[in-house]
């Protein structure tokens, strides 16, 4: 399910992971447990591809068989060609306005009217041909780009600490959000989301907006969400740390009656002890490493 071998990332001159190797089956549920500042979370978003850990030749990572290395290279390579083209494009084109202007108005004693009128279209010619080529890069390149965002959103889910629902929607609208963003029909969304909120013990808060629901009602929402799209794996970065004893004690339950109904594989960075011995695997990081 997911394979990572050899994962580097510098922030300016601090190593924060030192080569981490990662194998992690399908259905399983797996925890990574260390003290602060050890590199859980950064781990966590370069596997969830939030985040890309820094370029060794031998470094890898694949995601149910998709090399998400080769996605985020592709869209890297794209952020600096864009770069280097507008800088070319918008420098080109105002010396070639200048030039123009130059010579329609103050060249007159060169030129005939009609021999700098026809000299001046001829300087904007590749102004128009550099406008025709922008359009078509980005066409290019959002399409592009849009292949790691749409990997991310059908194949991956995500729960985080502050479960960032927004307020503004009700559950049930924050719910469909990723799935409306995957192009799927609203009426089967809404049914999918419905289902998914009453197995989880919220078909009578499905109209309530955030503010109306208790911190276990909104986590579960936000697990909802992640679900929504059927996602093969599941991210959680300290799920259970912004709830009550009584509340957090469910949703660990919940992690393993997803696993156990849907067959979802998850990775939870937690300090909770008690969900940590939960998992099917126990993984300890220490200064940028998991320790054996």
């Amino acid at each position: 399910m997911i394979h990572a071998k050899n994962l580097h990332k510098f922030y300016d001159k601090l190593e924060v992971l030192k080569g981490v190797d990662l194998h992690i089956k399908k259905g399983e549920i797996v925890s990574i447990v260390g003290a602060s500042g050890a590199g859980k979370t950064t781990l966590l978003q370069i596997l969830g591809t939030l985040d890309k850990p820094d370029h060794y030749p031998d470094s890898s990572l694949t995601i149910n068989g998709k090399n998400v290395l080769e996605l985020q290279d592709l869209k890297n390579n794209n952020s600096k060609q864009e770069k280097t083209f507008k800088i070319v494009t918008w420098a080109g084109s105002l010396y070639i306005i200048i030039l123009a202007v130059y010579l329609l108005f103050f060249r007159k004693a060169v030129f005939d009217d009609t021999l700098r009128v026809v000299v001046v279209g001829i300087l904007f010619l590749p102004i128009v041909s550099m406008l025709v080529y922008y359009q078509r890069y980005f066409k290019k390149k959002s399409k592009q780009d849009k292949i790691l965002s749409d990997f991310r959103n059908l194949n991956l889910g995500f729960i985080f600490q502050f479960h960032q629902l927004l307020p503004e929607f009700t559950a049930l609208e924050n719910v469909c959000i990723p799935a409306h963003i995957a192009g799927k029909k609203t009426s089967k969304t809404e049914e999918e989301a419905k289902k998914l909120l009453t197995y989880l013990g919220l078909s009578h808060r499905i109209n309530h907006k955030p503010s109306e629901l208790s911190g276990g009602e909104q986590q579960r929402v936000a697990v909802a969400r992640a679900l929504i799209n059927k996602p093969d794996v599941i991210f959680a970065d300290e799920p259970s740390g912004n709830l009550d004893t009584h509340s957090a004690e469910n949703l660990h339950q919940l992690f393993f009656q997803l696993r156990d109904e849907f067959g979802q594989t998850f990775v939870i960075v937690t300090h909770n002890e008690e969900l940590a011995n939960m998992a099917d695997r126990k993984l300890v990081m220490v200064d940028g490493q998991i320790s054996n």
